[in-house]
């Protein structure tokens, strides 16, 4: 999978409807949960797409600290579903931290975890920093990486 850091300006529409795309197929329709998607932040976002034979398989949006967060933070976490077990969360993950340290000059990130997901997240350096809530009815922990 090779990976690509792009602004909000620099997808194509071609790209855009594709993330809209795999978002909405993975927490909207897999996931089953009704939410807003578009919520008027991809503009701020660096997006993170990771491709394998032209097709955006794996995707995430980081924010510099204050547009989301206090601190940096990445969003919108998702991997197809026929190719998560190529390791995929990871790599998509590791960029987008890199991207983070590069375009925001900071270590600290911010993410709302969904809780099935604590482990994947503490082994990329995440640790929780409160109690469990509820975010578009599932249940979700704020985690830092510093």
């Amino acid at each position: 999978m090779k990976t690509l850091i792009k602004t909000f300006d620099q997808l194509s529409t071609t790209e855009l409807y594709d993330i809209l795309q795999l978002r909405s197929e993975v927490f909207v329709v897999e996931q089953d949960c009704i939410y807003q998607d578009i919520d008027g932040k991809d503009e701020k976002a660096l997006h993170v797409l990771g491709i394998k034979n032209d097709v955006i398989v794996a995707y995430t949006r980081c924010f510099q600290p204050g547009d989301y967060f206090k601190e940096a933070s990445i969003g919108r976490v998702v991997v197809k579903r026929s190719k998560r077990k190529f390791n995929y969360g990871n790599d998509i993950m590791n960029t987008s931290i890199l991207a983070i340290k590069k375009h925001y000059q900071t270590e600290t990130i911010k993410i709302s975890a969904q809780c099935y997901l604590n482990k994947f997240y503490s082994n990329l350096g995440f640790k929780n920093t409160g109690d469990e809530y509820l975010e578009d009815g599932i249940p979700h922990i704020a985690m830092i990486k510093e």
